[in-house]
């Protein structure tokens, strides 16, 4: 990923909320030669060191843990929006301006590993699920469908855990302009109707 520094963020506890807040990932790796790309809800453990997931268990993602190292990325994508340059004070000065895309994307790079424990899958899917459940006003558990069709279901997938060998956040924010076109950018997307153009005010400071 090209990276410039300041554009960098490698503070474990912001990347860890951009996570739980955005938690499908673009998840990509090499089988056999070819590039296999998914995307899949994972949940980052609370020492920041695992991604936990699970796929069925017909998806060419889970042949990565037989390739030899077994690497694999997750790509996490937070809000994005367009900035046009008439946002920036600095273009009535100069006119050298031109449009942007600002975002905040997170990524996990590891080794991954099956787990294929009934057990791990019932508590792993129960637990995603009583986390996402509430956000909808619901209280639905995995135990309210019928047990021989959990059993079924969960007989279907295999758990996936990938051991983070490198966590590290690209936040394009703006960072780059000058103080008065950064304060722009950030009054002019607080104060938008579009809830994503909300959202990226919660990764700047406004100056």
């Amino acid at each position: 990923m090209y990276l410039p520094k300041h554009f960098q963020v490698d503070d474990p506890s912001v990347l860890a909320s951009l996570i739980k807040d955005y938690p499908l990932a673009t998840v990509i790796g090499i089988v056999e030669g070819r590039t296999e790309i998914n995307h899949l809800p994972l949940m980052l453990s609370e020492d920041k060191n695992r991604l936990y997931g699970h796929v069925a268990r017909s998806n060419p993602l889970l042949k990565i843990a037989n390739e030899n190292p077994p690497n694999i990325t997750a790509v996490f994508h937070g809000p994005s929006a367009y900035v046009t340059p008439s946002w920036y004070p600095s273009k009535e000065e100069t006119g050298k301006v031109v449009p942007t895309w600002n975002y905040a994307v997170v990524h996990a790079e590891g080794s991954l590993k099956l787990l294929d424990s009934p057990q791990w899958l019932h508590a792993h899917v129960s637990h995603m699920t009583n986390i996402h459940e509430p956000t909808y006003g619901s209280n639905w558990k995995v135990d309210d469908a019928p047990e021989d069709y959990v059993q079924m279901m969960l007989k279907a997938i295999v758990g996936i855990e990938i051991e983070v060998n490198t966590l590290i956040g690209k936040f394009k924010l703006s960072q780059n302009r000058p103080t008065e076109d950064y304060a722009a950018v950030f009054a002019q997307l607080q104060k938008s109707s579009d809830e994503v153009q909300q959202e990226m005010t919660q990764y700047m400071k406004p100056n």
